[in-house]
């Protein structure tokens, strides 16, 4: 009877220590598959969307080249966030109203030094606007890529202007994830390749809350949902990913809200600086 009693002992602390261990390996893993997406490339550093900034992200082990995507007067896709030249060229104007030409001639560096000059460098100096095709010639077929279609309502046939560059490219499409905030372009883009995974970007102006609804919308078209962090709370990391979805908030800059959201269970999340990220999910 003693043996007995000491067997199943042994074998309950056995057991503990096996869920133990598996806990702390799970956590581990749960660590490095939280995907580090450098906003903009590594634009706490350098001019965002330049190529300068895509390499320093892949430096500081960003997982994703980060690329929103304009559109010029002659149909050309290129890397930049608004839909102005002004912030962040030395251009005036909407990107619509100029041919890529144009658009090349302008400096896309020395308003970064003069932003931020602890970071400046003389050599951001005269930086051009790469296109989107530059962007998948420099860095190849096999990166990975997370393009935001951006204001597609201001350039018809976007979509199927970066279907044909990805296809044009043999882009991994395993390694590719396309994001917008207008549902109409990411259903556009399911309809021409449901192939290419989708992320349904949301902004919050108050507490994020989802409805079951919303999330089956989603899930016709998108794997993915990225919000603003600013005022995401558990229980909504929660509902999302139990749903399937991927979570990937935007645009997490600080060492401690990236450790937070990380416990409260996202996937994934954008940052200027994805060097912090990486030391987040090191451990540091």
């Amino acid at each position: 009877m003693k043996k007995k009693m000491i067997s199943a002992i042994g074998a309950v602390v056995i057991g503990l220590s096996a869920t133990v261990g598996g806990g702390v390996a799970m956590a581990k893993d749960k660590y490095k598959e939280i995907v580090n997406v450098s906003h903009r490339g590594a634009s706490a550093y350098a001019p965002e969307h330049t190529m300068v900034s895509y390499e320093m992200g892949e430096k500081m082990h960003g997982d994703y080249i980060e690329i929103d995507l304009q559109m010029t007067n002659d149909g050309q896709l290129i890397a930049m966030h608004d839909v102005k030249l002004d912030r962040t060229t030395n251009g005036s104007g909407l990107v619509k109203d100029f041919t890529l030409e144009e658009i090349k001639q302008l400096d896309a560096g020395s308003w970064f030094n003069e932003k931020y000059p602890q970071f400046a460098n003389p050599e951001y100096e005269g930086l051009k606007v790469p296109t989107l095709e530059e962007v998948l010639q420099k860095f190849g077929k096999n990166k990975s890529y997370y393009i935001e279609t951006k204001s597609p309502d201001v350039y018809p046939g976007m979509e199927k202007e970066l279907i044909r560059l990805v296809d044009k490219y043999e882009i991994n499409k395993e390694k590719l994830l396309v994001q917008s905030f207008s549902a109409e372009s990411l259903k556009v883009m399911h309809d021409l390749d449901p192939s290419i995974k989708l992320v349904q970007l949301i902004s919050y102006k108050t507490n994020a809350a989802i409805t079951d609804a919303e999330i089956e919308e989603m899930k016709q078209y998108a794997m993915g949902v990225g919000p603003n962090h600013t005022y995401l709370n558990e229980e909504y990391v929660q509902k999302v990913v139990n749903s399937g979805l991927e979570l990937h908030p935007y645009t997490v800059n600080d060492k401690a809200r990236m450790q937070q959201l990380i416990d409260w269970g996202v996937t994934g999340m954008f940052t200027n600086y994805p060097d912090l990220l990486h030391e987040v999910k090191k451990g540091k």
